[in-house]
């Protein structure tokens, strides 16, 4: 193997990601639950009723943040950490400038 894959697989920022990446899987899927529910719960309330409930769409909101929060951790576009290691988010997810890695691939172009 090569020297360089020998540092990076010792590197422990990369272990220590992976396993942050773990945890994320798992907030992911229960807030994915909880969402499902959501939508299911609007859905019927809006057929009964004609209106949807205010609060359950700002939490609709944010839980759609949380989860786009999430995958762009998930996937390497972010190196902040969502919610409970940061901020929980307020409104529409907000576009930040992608992690190191990818600029500096961008910039060998």
């Amino acid at each position: 193997m090569n020297d360089e894959i020998k540092q990076n697989i010792r590197e422990s920022k990369t272990w220590l990601r992976g396993l942050y990446m773990l945890l994320f899987l798992i907030f992911y899927s229960v807030a994915k639950v909880i969402i499902f529910t959501i939508i299911a719960f609007q859905f019927i309330l809006s057929l009964l009723t004609g209106t949807t409930n205010e609060r359950l769409v700002k939490l609709g909101q944010s839980l759609s943040t949380y989860l786009y929060q999430i995958l762009t951790f998930l996937t390497f576009n972010s190196d902040q950490h969502p919610y409970p290691f940061g901020a929980w988010p307020k409104g529409a997810p907000s576009v930040k400038k992608a992690t190191k890695n990818i600029d500096k691939e961008s910039a060998d172009k």
